[in-house]
């Protein structure tokens, strides 16, 4: 079976400057409220996890292949995690419907930081291709 692989690399510098420049603007435009309460461990917001949800984002846009008229939302991405610690992809929006299209069968994706850095990869498993 066909896959698409995306991946992408931030740093966390540049999620703290969005956050000291643009607060609850950055965070509602590029986060859901789920994914800012998994990003607030013990209530205090972690840049870190924020620019390893931006990386999924963005690695999840290059699976999905969006056109220049296709205006997908980073909230129609939305990174879940499970009680256990590990994490999933959730598409809603334009989102889903260019995965529909695109005949993707199952998302898989891995997040890591360190140093100052964050990183995604995301792992599409294509099955009956619409395009």
């Amino acid at each position: 079976m066909p896959v698409r692989v995306g991946i992408d690399l931030v740093a966390v510098d540049s999620v703290q400057e969005s956050l000291s420049l643009h607060a609850e603007r950055y965070l509602e435009r590029i986060f859901t409220p789920q994914e800012v309460a998994d990003s607030s461990p013990a209530g205090e917001l972690d840049p870190e996890r924020l620019a390893a949800r931006f990386a999924a984002k963005e690695a999840t846009l290059k699976v999905l292949r969006p056109g220049r008229d296709d205006g997908v939302l980073l909230t129609d991405i939305e990174v879940r995690r499970a009680p256990d610690g590990w994490v999933e992809l959730a598409l809603t929006g334009t989102a889903a419907m260019l995965a529909a299209r695109a005949g993707v069968a199952e998302l898989a994706l891995s997040l890591t930081h360190e140093a100052g850095m964050a990183s995604a990869v995301v792992i599409a498993e294509i099955g009956d291709a619409r395009r």
